[in-house]
């Protein structure tokens, strides 16, 4: 199976697309790959994600575009089945492990401490999503952890910035860092599309 960072390639930023409508997520996504994105996921948190997802792909069929927000069989099921290209969970439990280590494509699984860590390396995932990371010990936490799971590198999401997104990179065991600062819900809301290109530049261009 391919690896998550595999996909990612050199992209050092994962951008959490969240949209209430159809049209807005093709709008997020299409801003981001004007910047030079390639690989965006769409979180499952709003009544239209799904078709949103269908949709981006639909559109948009050079971007790789992933599920969030999986957390059961049922939404893994219906991520799969929207063409997903990826799978990211925000937690994990045993149960959602078996039933993802079954699944042909890529997954990020979440993880918020060391026990999480260390039961997503048990099912054979070296690359983990640290979340909320800010909230669970944040680049510290991430430094710390670092010796002791030393075969586990990150891609932590949850209160990244603009500001505080190098405090994560300059680590040695993160790959890629994610967030949504960089489709700004009031830019969303206003349908400022170029400024999400702009962000999205200016992250891509400082690293």
């Amino acid at each position: 199976m391919q690896s998550f960072s595999t996909l990612l390639a050199n992209q050092k930023l994962l951008p959490i697309i969240q949209a209430d409508t159809v049209a807005q997520g093709v709008n997020i996504a299409s801003a981001m790959q004007e910047a030079g994105i390639t690989l965006v996921e769409v979180v499952l948190r709003t009544e239209h994600s799904l078709e949103a997802l269908k949709e981006i792909k639909k559109q948009l069929p050079q971007l790789i575009v992933g599920a969030g927000t999986v957390i059961n069989q049922d939404i893994l099921t219906k991520s799969i089945d929207a063409g997903a290209d990826y799978i990211v969970t925000p937690a994990i439990s045993a149960s959602l492990l078996a039933q993802l280590t079954q699944c042909s494509l890529p997954v990020l699984p979440g993880v918020s401490n060391t026990s999480d860590i260390l039961l997503a390396l048990e099912h054979g995932y070296t690359e983990q999503k640290l979340f909320p990371a800010s909230l669970s010990g944040g680049a510290k936490f991430l430094s710390a952890v670092s010796s002791v799971f030393q075969d586990v590198s990150f891609c932590p999401t949850g209160g990244i910035n603009a500001e505080n997104n190098k405090d994560y990179l300059s680590l040695n065991n993160v790959f890629a860092v994610g967030g949504t600062w960089v489709s700004n819900p009031q830019w969303v809301q206003d349908q400022q599309w170029d400024c999400i290109t702009k962000a999205c530049k200016d992250f891509l261009q400082s690293c």
